[in-house]
């Protein structure tokens, strides 16, 4: 498997797998609604920066790095993960994620922070955490979350060594 630079031709098996990820209601703010047309602006947005981990070409999962404030908070990255719902299990988001730590350091960003986690998303949550983030923040009933109804939402952060 290898991560790599997404490009257009990518469109359609980041498509295959933001689709199944939204359509649960459980873990992403996005309408489980959106349609396919909006993952340009959504996902590949001109200030996003994104890759994507792929097999024998197929794309397993995918992640993007975009500035989390414009200006004077520049210097902080977010970024937004996904991995196909086949193939979790094989440790697939924790390569992501590593991924864009260095990505993000030779980016020259300072830290990484996630807006919105999910709180009942305990398996990212507990990941993120082994991965060197807190949790900083808390925003009550955040998420809408389809099953539970409104849960809380964390923010989370790691600085960059």
């Amino acid at each position: 498997m290898i991560i790599r630079a997404a490009t257009i031709n990518d469109l359609d098996g980041v498509w295959e797998i933001f689709e199944k990820v939204i359509k649960s209601g459980d873990t992403y703010a996005f309408d489980p609604n959106t349609p396919q047309e909006d993952l340009s602006k959504l996902w590949f947005a001109p200030t996003m920066n994104v890759y994507v981990a792929e097999e024998d070409h197929k794309i397993l999962g995918t992640y993007f790095i975009k500035p989390n404030q414009v200006g004077l908070g520049a210097h902080i990255a977010n970024c937004g993960y996904m991995v196909h719902p086949e193939t979790r299990g094989r440790g697939l988001g924790k390569q992501l994620c590593e991924h864009s730590l260095l990505i993000a350091k030779e980016m020259g960003y300072k830290g990484i922070q996630f807006n919105f986690v999910v709180s009942t998303n305990t398996t990212a949550v507990k990941l993120w955490e082994k991965l060197g983030f807190s949790i900083i923040g808390t925003i009550p009933n955040g998420f809408n979350h389809q099953q539970l109804g409104y849960v809380d939402a964390y923010i989370m952060f790691r600085a960059i060594d």
